[in-house]
Order: structure tokens, then C-alpha cells, then sequence
């Protein structure tokens, strides 16, 4: 019980995180920052994150029911860490600095070790039928 009471914590805050891209979606929007460096990359990033926080929101209450949710949460929150560990390892093997610090790469990696940590075992189907089979009230 306390294991599922972690990950419902952390759902929420991390649910939490994601559907505050919204806030700086719409501000790229909104002004059009996007547009000044031709970074039309990242209003489509930051519409993939803000749609998954409200998912996993949604998933606290029955976290069970939700694990395939919470498994994207966990792996695209890897992609994210390790994409952006490439790019600062590219941009200084050619003397760039990221915007990013390493702060925000540990940041992507510790949320996907807790999803995946906290992950809800796997459900088995009611009198061993395949999960494709309908189930039909008995009359």
C-alpha cells in the first residue's frame, strides 16, 4: 500500500510538471517566440509533455489500471534525458554551450526511475482468457 501511495504521489507531481508546459506553450504561442529562431520544434515538444501531465493526473487514482500510461511517462521522459545528453555532449565536443544544464538531464532520468520503480505489476486477465476476449455477463 505504500508503494502504490509513492506512486501516487509521484504521479501528481510529476503530472503536475508536465501540464506546466502548458503555461510556456501558450506563451510560445501566444507571442510567437518560436518564430525568432526558427525553433518550430518546440511548440510541438512542449504539446506532447503538456498533453501527457494531465494523463498521468488522471491516472493517480487507479494507477493499476493506467500502467501503459505511466510506462510512456517513465520511457519518454528517458528519450528526453538521453536526447539531451547527446546534444550537450555534441555541442561541447564543438565548443558550444547548451541552455540545458546537466541539472535538467538528472532531472528527465529521476522521473523515469520513479515511474518505472513505482510501476504496477502487471494484471493477470480473469480465468486465464487472452486480454482480447470479451467478457460477457453470465444471465
Amino acid at each position: 500500500m505504500k508503494r502504490e501511495r509513492a506512486l501516487q504521489v509521484v504521479l501528481v507531481l510529476v503530472g503536475l510538471f508536465y501540464s506546466f508546459w502548458g503555461y510556456l506553450l501558450f506563451d510560445a504561442l501566444w507571442h510567437s517566440s518560436w518564430l525568432n529562431g526558427h525553433n518550430d520544434v518546440l511548440p510541438m515538444f512542449l504539446s506532447l509533455n503538456t498533453a501527457l501531465g494531465p494523463c498521468l493526473l488522471l491516472a493517480v487514482k487507479q494507477p493499476a489500471k493506467h500502467r501503459l500510461m505511466i510506462a510512456y511517462g517513465a520511457w519518454s521522459s528517458f528519450a528526453h534525458g538521453f536526447t539531451m545528453t547527446i546534444q550537450s555532449a555534441e555541442a561541447a565536443a564543438h565548443g558550444m554551450h547548451r541552455r540545458d544544464s546537466p541539472q535538467d538531464i538528472v532531472i528527465f532520468v529521476a522521473i523515469g526511475v520513479a515511474l518505472l520503480a513505482l510501476l504496477p505489476a502487471k494484471q493477470a486477465s480473469p480465468a486465464g482468457a487472452p486480454i482480447s476476449e470479451p467478457r460477457f455477463a453470465e444471465r
